[in-house]
């Protein structure tokens, strides 16, 4: 299979179009179009359906589009890692990243990389524990920066200093702000936004002792931003981690601690049985 007749399909599958996409790629529509169709000889499988106006991704056509992607960032980075410059460290490292504390220390660590190897380019992710152990082990990603807890027997990993707090997010004038600790009493009565991955919820549930068929669940979240907006508007409250406010810096919301107290650490995992670009040669061996 031609890489270029994946990017052939990526752009048709972008446009949705392929008078659009055959202006694009700077070939005629008849050629596209026939790449298309040997294509989908070739896989056994419609991609498109074109029984609409528009074409439309098929089922199979969704899945393909996403594995054609990967498969194309894979090979320009394998491309990168394979053209090293012999005195220099060069290529790119994905790297994700929970928001959170650690995020903070891992950023600063990146800027003080880069300012020894200015040719290494990151490509940074944010996500929460599933995205980014997905990304792990497609081989989308090369490092992560996990919340625990974490399967960490699956993977190679180091465990980072930083330590998170688990309380509740809510409005800076709301009157529970005041307050020092927030209690699992004090759960029971609020609406919540609850982190969307059941093993983070069941950990807090049992340093809390809660009940969760008696919390209020209004909606959850993966990624602190939209979940923000609702605590703006006063009718919110959301289970979270320190770091978030931390990152955010946002004078409308504030975070108050769990009593008891709900610590969670960090842990940086990247894949077993990885075959990892080579070091560039140091000068003193030339």
């Amino acid at each position: 299979m031609d890489t270029r007749v994946l990017k052939y399909f990526l752009t048709v599958a972008h446009t949705n179009n392929i008078t659009k996409a055959a202006e694009q790629l700077h070939i005629t529509q008849p050629t596209l179009s026939r790449q298309i169709m040997d294509l989908e000889h070739e896989l056994d499988v419609p991609l498109f359906d074109r029984s609409q106006r528009r074409l439309q991704l098929t089922k199979a056509g969704v899945l393909f589009q996403q594995r054609a992607t990967t498969m194309l960032q894979l090979l320009d980075q394998t491309k990168d890692d394979l053209h090293q410059h012999e005195k220099e460290l060069v290529g790119t490292v994905n790297l994700g990243c929970a928001v959170s504390a650690a995020s903070i220390a891992l950023m600063k660590l990146v800027d003080r990389f880069q300012a020894t190897h200015p040719a290494v380019r990151f490509n940074i992710f944010d996500g929460d524990g599933d995205i980014l152990r997905r990304q792990i082990d497609e081989g989308t990603a090369d490092l992560a920066c996990l919340l625990e807890p974490v399967e960490a027997a699956k993977y190679n990993y180091l465990v980072m200093p930083q330590k998170e707090h688990w309380g509740v997010i809510m409005r800076a004038d709301d009157p529970l702000a005041k307050r020092e600790h927030i209690t699992k009493e004090d759960l029971y009565k609020l609406p919540l936004i609850l982190p969307r991955r059941n093993i983070i919820r069941d950990e807090v549930s049992d340093v809390l002792q809660l009940d969760q068929t008696k919390l209020n669940i209004m909606a959850s979240n993966n990624l602190p931003n939209n979940a923000l907006e609702l605590i703006r508007t006063g009718h919110y409250y959301a289970v979270a981690i320190k770091g978030v406010t931390d990152i955010l810096k946002d004078p409308d919301v504030r975070f108050i601690p769990f009593s008891p107290t709900k610590e969670t650490g960090h842990v940086m995992v990247w894949r077993k049985n990885n075959v990892l670009a080579p070091l560039p040669k140091s000068s003193s061996s030339t």
